[in-house]
């Protein structure tokens, strides 16, 4: 595929903007995003570069490396992906090390299995030897990126948390890649 993983720059931020509004308008989940969902694109470039160099981390964060995922034909950006280089106690049991999206009209290509492959080989330089990676029990597409990439199923879990004043239950899926 015709993909690589690049660390944000401005140089992406009218891309960076439109992914966002698309992905609002959708109503869709930004996973592998960070932050971006809530902030302007000036704040999150900025904090993803201080969450990739371990600075100004939140309570309960971790040290991430925020990616974007560039077709090099066109330069265009079609997906985010994230890496938490630890896990807490939450993202052991909920987030994993690993989130990423494919942009709205990039979907159904073939991206997703090969942005999480990308983003695999980053763990493997890391030095992380074992990968934790979750999805909804209801996302098709996620789990057969997760299993084409070798993925092994440990269990699922389900998430309790507050939207909008309203307690919603979610079922992830647990799985594990050795590296």
């Amino acid at each position: 595929m015709d993909l690589k993983l690049i660390l944000p720059t401005k140089k992406y931020y009218n891309q960076i903007e439109e992914y966002k509004k698309s992905f609002l308008a959708a109503n869709s989940s930004m996973d592998g995003t960070g932050s971006l969902r809530r902030k302007n694109v000036d704040e999150w470039l900025k904090e993803s570069r201080d969450h990739h160099l371990g600075k100004n981390l939140p309570d309960g964060f971790v040290q991430a490396t925020q990616y974007l995922c560039v077709r090099t034909s066109d330069d265009k950006l079609v997906g985010m992906l994230q890496i938490r280089h630890e896990l807490t106690d939450f993202l052991l049991n909920f987030g994993g090390h690993i989130g990423d999206s494919i942009a709205v009209d990039e979907r159904g290509k073939g991206y997703g299995k090969e942005i999480l492959r990308l983003g695999l080989e980053k763990c493997k330089k890391l030095g992380i030897k074992k990968v934790l990676i979750t999805c909804l029990d209801t996302n098709v597409a996620s789990r057969k990126c997760i299993l084409a990439n070798g993925g092994k199923f440990e269990d699922k879990r389900t998430l309790n948390r507050t939207v909008n004043d309203l307690t919603v239950s979610e079922t992830l899926e647990r799985y594990w890649i050795e590296l």
